[in-house]
């Protein structure tokens, strides 16, 4: 939903590797309140943030089309060397499809930063044609400049990502990012991303949760000035959203998002506005 792109051969790129709701699944990332197993696909700094075992998984057919489906699986493990995360993503079908995994660690410098690095193998692969792959790290640092304001910086593709069989570079991308919790109830976040040979975005949404185990998050991404919005039902320790996105030429994307958290919460090293 967040950042909108379709499937084309000779154009790889970061946009090209994101679900659509690449936003929505991101949005807490640069939150202490609202954060999930998804926020380090957005800032691998956010895992340090991490109290308990964690899994997720996402679904997303864009356009309707299964061609262009798009699937994300995330897990998230805390432990006292620091935290782990691993990323899972799959984009296409039998005829054209790409896949990235990733293997994420954060953890804090004190009470006031956290840092986090991944490295991804990414491929792709069109049948009796040609494949191809490549390495590439991302870096990621989130500042709690207070109880409720956090601010953060992260950096996919810095140095290498070249494809093995030729000289094409996976491009690099750079994000700064605000996040408030106005209260545990409310909260909003903003990026400012700008990906190689593509012109500046502002990813921008909040999550409102009115009732305990009921909330929606909603945004937009000015790339493409498609909006996003979803609604999320959890309880005990599942958690189910449905969210979609609507493009006025290409139609409808919707999608499904499943988390599980396993084991019992840590107390948080970041003081929260609910304690």
């Amino acid at each position: 939903m967040g950042i909108l792109c379709l499937p084309a051969f000779a154009a790889f790129s970061q946009t090209l590797r994101q679900p659509i709701s690449a936003v929505y699944l991101g949005l807490g990332a640069y939150s202490t309140e609202h954060g999930d197993v998804f926020s380090f696909v957005n800032n691998q700094a956010s895992l340090a943030q991490v109290k308990q075992v964690s899994a997720g998984v996402y679904g997303e057919r864009r356009f309707l089309l299964s061609a262009t489906s798009m699937y994300t699986a995330a897990i998230a493990v805390p432990s006292s060397l620091g935290n782990f995360g691993v990323s899972l993503k799959y984009l296409g079908y039998k005829n054209f499809n790409e896949s990235q995994v990733g293997l994420a660690y954060g953890r804090s410098l004190g009470s006031k930063v956290d840092i986090g690095v991944q490295f991804n193998y990414y491929g792709y692969r069109v049948p009796s044609y040609n494949s191809d792959g490549a390495i590439n790290v991302e870096i990621g640092a989130i500042v709690h400049l207070t109880e409720k304001l956090n601010a953060g910086v992260h950096v996919y593709n810095p140095i290498g990502g070249k494809f093995s069989k030729t000289d094409e570079k996976i491009t690099s991308a750079y994000k700064f990012g605000l996040g408030y919790d106005a209260s545990e109830r409310f909260f909003v976040s903003g990026e400012i991303v700008k990906e190689e040979n593509f012109p500046v975005n502002v990813n921008a949404g909040f999550q409102y949760r009115f009732a305990k185990a009921f909330f929606v998050r909603a945004g937009i991404a000015t790339a493409t000035s498609v909006g996003y919005a979803g609604f999320g039902v959890s309880w005990n320790n599942l958690r189910l959203d449905v969210s979609g996105s609507f493009h006025p030429q290409l139609g409808l994307s919707p999608g499904v998002l499943l988390i599980i958290n396993l084991g019992k919460k840590e107390s948080s090293t970041i003081p929260s506005t609910n304690q």
